[in-house]
């Protein structure tokens, strides 16, 4: 006979959230449903309806569990950078490979096409309280380079890579005109800061 481990219900909630991103890196976002997350951590069907109240509320979780993780190695590489430690190319590698490797992209896409916008709440949060939160001064150009990064983060990881070849760019490119913007809005932030 096996004897489950008793978990705290967060810990119960963070071992699901953590089997979720897993069931997205591997199998894409329509493998995230609480039949799976249940099956891979050991739990009920009713335990996961507990936590999360809904497939989809497991969605929203999962995004803002992604978000959360996300934006505080996002938020450690704009310090690094502006200590001299890192780069720009540091938080344009790391936001890049949120939407693409960590599945973001896909899951945000899966929500909007499963009528879950809603689900998309979250991910927009973080990322706003982020930007006020490293952007003391309020730049408007720093608010407006963070929209285009992430939306280029998004659409590189849904076709990023057959558009690139369709145009005969490295796959990279995105990435490096991503990388090239920020440098530029970094450089202009500090014009300002300075001037004020």
């Amino acid at each position: 006979m096996s004897v489950r481990k008793r978990l705290s219900p967060e810990e119960s909630r963070i071992a699901a959230l953590e089997a979720a991103r897993a069931l997205l890196i591997e199998a894409g976002p329509q493998a995230v449903t609480l039949k799976a997350v249940a099956g891979r951590i050991g739990r009920t069907h009713a335990n996961l309806l507990h936590h999360f109240g809904s497939a989809s509320g497991l969605q929203k979780e999962l995004a803002r569990h992604l978000a959360e993780t996300i934006c505080v190695g996002i938020r450690e590489a704009v310090i690094a950078s502006r200590s001299g430690i890192g780069s720009p190319r540091d938080v344009v590698e790391l936001t890049f490979d949120a939407f693409d490797r960590e599945g973001a992209g896909a899951l945000a896409s899966w929500m909007l096409l499963t009528g879950n916008e809603d689900a998309l709440d979250p991910i927009v949060d973080v990322i706003h309280d982020l930007v006020i939160e490293l952007n003391e001064f309020g730049s408007d150009t720093m608010r407006g380079t963070t929209l285009t990064l992430v939306l280029m983060a998004l659409g590189d990881a849904q076709m990023g890579g057959p558009l690139s070849q369709a145009l005969e760019l490295p796959r990279t490119a995105a990435r490096d005109y991503a990388a090239t913007m920020l440098e530029k809005a970094t450089a202009e932030n500090g014009q300002i800061m300075q001037a004020g």
